[in-house]
């Protein structure tokens, strides 16, 4: 049992959550999270044979999981997907959005198709997955809504000019659900984490080199999914709508909100640290 886990099922005592890109990473760590305190578990993720993997091993532990494989991109079936779901859970009290992939190198190097699969992953996905959850909690009790962006939505480095629009954009529609669906008792929260280990570049496009720098700044992180996971759960518990992760990524984010100029002509060199 987690702090995290137990805070939310101690204020969603129905326990059901939906959780996209659940196969890996960050979905996956708080998929686990949840599976501790019992919550009956609606996973989907495009790696269909990864997914069901996670699904039996999750259920071998006792946790009720309904899991089926699913592109973001594909709006109706996402929709149907959900309503099965529910058809088998009663509803959704926390929709946890994390499927999302990642495009680098120079601006002048990318192509519009790289900028459509990274716009249409990334933001589009989490939209399309809002709008398939938000119907069952707006006209419930409310509940969560977990939009997975990153600090490269706010701390926009160079040669990752299609992954940071897509994110930052994922945080201008979350703060719009915010004010939106407050009404309806649905808190929604921006998730901004910085580098942690993930599979999240195995899918990457771009120049070799920018990738590969990536990667060294991924793997130097120290940081592990559950941990981040624990974190960003732990949040949302109390309340928090903006969630800034490890602490060198909060100052930076309460720089950028503060001197917009100063962090730009700052950013640079602390990115080269």
């Amino acid at each position: 049992m987690t702090i995290a886990g137990h805070n939310l099922s101690q204020r969603f005592p129905r326990r059901r959550a939906f959780i996209t890109g659940a196969a890996s990473g960050l979905g996956l760590a708080c998929a686990e999270i949840l599976a501790r305190e019992g919550w009956n578990l609606l996973l989907t993720d495009v790696d269909a044979p990864r997914l069901d993997l996670v699904a039996q091993s999750l259920a071998r532990d006792g946790a009720p999981v309904f899991a089926a494989p699913c592109d973001v991109r594909d709006a109706q079936a996402l929709a149907t997907l959900v309503q099965q779901g529910v058809a088998v859970t009663g509803g959704i009290d926390i929709a946890i959005h994390c499927a999302g992939v990642a495009v680098a190198g120079a601006f002048h190097s990318s192509s519009e198709e790289d900028w459509r699969w990274a716009f249409d992953i990334n933001l589009h996905g989490v939209v399309n997955s809002c709008r398939a959850v938000l119907p069952y909690m707006a006209r419930g009790q409310g509940g969560l809504i977990i939009n997975l962006a990153s600090a490269a939505g706010f701390a926009t480095g160079s040669h990752m000019a299609a992954y940071n629009s897509a994110k930052a954009a994922v945080i201008a529609f979350s703060e719009s659900l915010m004010q939106e669906y407050a009404a309806y008792g649905v808190q929604v929260v921006a998730a901004m984490p910085g580098f942690f280990r993930t599979r999240l570049l195995e899918s990457a496009r771009g120049a070799d080199k920018s990738l590969e720098s990536a990667r060294r700044v991924m793997e130097g992180s120290g940081i592990e999914a559950d941990e981040v996971a624990e974190a960003l759960l732990s949040a949302a518990a109390r309340g928090r709508r903006h969630f800034v992760y490890p602490a060198r990524y909060a100052m930076l984010w309460r720089l950028k909100r503060l001197m917009p100029s100063r962090f730009q002509s700052l950013f640079p060199k602390l990115s080269r640290r």
